[in-house]
């Protein structure tokens, strides 16, 4: 009972931290590539957090190398890799506790959606990045 309890909470916790960061709040660019790549040329960003060695974390990179050549490359890919030292801030920055996570954040630079950790399908990503303004 005490167990279910505790993940019940860490769940919640985990989704909760997620929407406070949604709200348009601007996002943190803690490493070389975030700089670069969110709001560059204009464009959406999603940023993912992976660890490239993990199974879950390697089919959402093949989900999101198709989603990026269906749309032509319309929004911009950052990649946050949990093995290198100089990303782990980002992890802290986002509040990202479990992989693979990704964030879409506005031509603007602004969080727009912190997805639920786990793989995201293409059809579940078109239509976020559909909804943006």
């Amino acid at each position: 009972m005490k167990k279910s309890f505790v993940t019940i909470m860490s769940a919640v916790f985990l989704l909760v931290a997620g929407l406070a960061l949604a709200d348009g709040t601007p996002a943190p660019v803690s490493t070389p590539e975030l700089k670069q790549t969110i709001g560059a040329n204009g464009k959406a960003t999603l940023v993912f957090f992976q660890n490239p060695f993990g199974r879950p974390c390697r089919m959402q990179s093949e989900v999101l190398d198709k989603l990026k050549n269906n749309r032509k490359g319309n929004f911009n890919i950052a990649s946050v890799n949990a093995m290198k030292q100089d990303d782990q801030k980002a992890f802290y920055d986002y509040g990202i506790r479990s992989l693979p996570s990704l964030v879409l954040v506005d031509k603007s630079g602004k969080i727009a959606r912190v997805f639920a950790p786990g793989i995201q399908s293409i059809e579940t990503l078109a239509s976020a990045l559909d909804g943006l303004k």
